[in-house]
């Protein structure tokens, strides 16, 4: 088996037409099928049904399917680290980040890496929650920051951070009369949200927060980012459900944070890395997490409240 068996396979497993696939990779149609063929004799199996209609995968080509991009993930990792190497790296340090890291944390994070440790290399993946937990498994990431510890076994969690969650609210809204707004007050207004396929921990810490009330939620838009839900809530287009310092750092001036009544729901940042033994450039990635959770200790600063003249009632 070779690269270019795999990369045919790819190419037709996406495409599910061999002359589309023949066409991306810039070869003619005739060789891709003896490739493909060649891959299924080494393997043993069939990869593809394929009929003058159509072309599908069969179940061995889904189960195929999973484990060749990790494949080329780790054959790409490989090549960055001779890199490294070549330019006076000698560690690596792979992170990967879902459901975001707050924005506040990571550039103090990465800077204190760069300032202990310059001789070790830092990457960064942001990818979904199952893919990070499937590529600490399989050796393709070294640590990563999510806001579940729903991660199955094998995975150590620990709770690292945690934020407010606050509603951010366009400026002039009548929910600006309140200081802490109610929940029950929140659900009589269209939310935006973080899409769960995309930021899944955080979406489900935030659905927790929502089954409190008796009210269904009316759910105007699932976004992939909270940059995009505060221009949303920004135009005033809904609500939205945030960490604190994704508020705070929004650039959007059209935004107030305000903070549920009662006792504030709090998002929490878990830290998740192999049960097995960490290496001593992980041990000391954690405790500079660590330390930074530990200088912390002070509120965020919320964004600046409109003149209280300029609210609607």
């Amino acid at each position: 088996m070779e690269l270019r068996h795999l990369r045919c396979f790819v190419a037709v497993a996406e495409e599910l037409h061999f002359a589309r696939a023949a066409e991306r990779l810039h070869i003619e149609q005739s060789p891709l099928s003896r490739t493909i063929k060649e891959l299924e004799e080494d393997l043993g199996e069939q990869l593809f049904v394929r009929t003058s209609r159509s072309t599908r995968l069969t179940r061995a080509g889904k189960l195929f399917l999973e484990h060749v991009p990790r494949i080329f993930t780790a054959l790409e990792q490989a090549r960055d680290s001779v890199k490294a190497a070549a330019n006076g790296f000698h560690g690596q340090l792979r992170i990967a980040l879902s459901d975001g890291i707050t924005p506040s944390r990571l550039p103090t994070l990465l800077a204190l890496c760069r300032q202990e440790e310059p001789e070790v290399e830092i990457r960064l993946f942001e990818v979904p929650l199952s893919q990070q937990i499937k590529g600490l498994h399989d050796d393709l990431y070294d640590v990563g920051f999510a806001q579940s510890d729903e991660v199955g076994d094998g995975i150590a969690v620990e709770p690292i951070w945690s934020d407010p969650l606050m509603v951010a609210v366009p400026a002039r809204h009548p929910l600006l009369k309140h200081k802490r707004i109610p929940l029950d007050e929140v659900l009589r207004y269209p939310l935006v949200l973080c899409d769960p396929q995309v930021c899944e921990g955080h979406a489900r810490q935030v659905e927790r927060v929502l089954r409190r009330a008796e009210q269904e939620p009316m759910i105007a838009e699932r976004v992939a980012s909270c940059d995009l839900m505060m221009a949303l809530v920004s135009a005033g287009f809904a609500l939205g459900l945030a960490g604190a310092p994704h508020i705070v750092s929004s650039r959007e001036s059209g935004v107030v944070a305000r903070p549920l009544a009662g006792r504030s729901p709090m998002l929490t940042t878990y830290l998740l890395h192999r049960e097995a033994e960490t290496s001593e450039v992980l041990a000391r990635f954690i405790e500079r997490v660590q330390a930074i959770e530990s200088a912390k200790g002070v509120k965020p600063v919320l964004p600046p409240e409109p003149d209280q003249e300029e609210i609607e009632p």
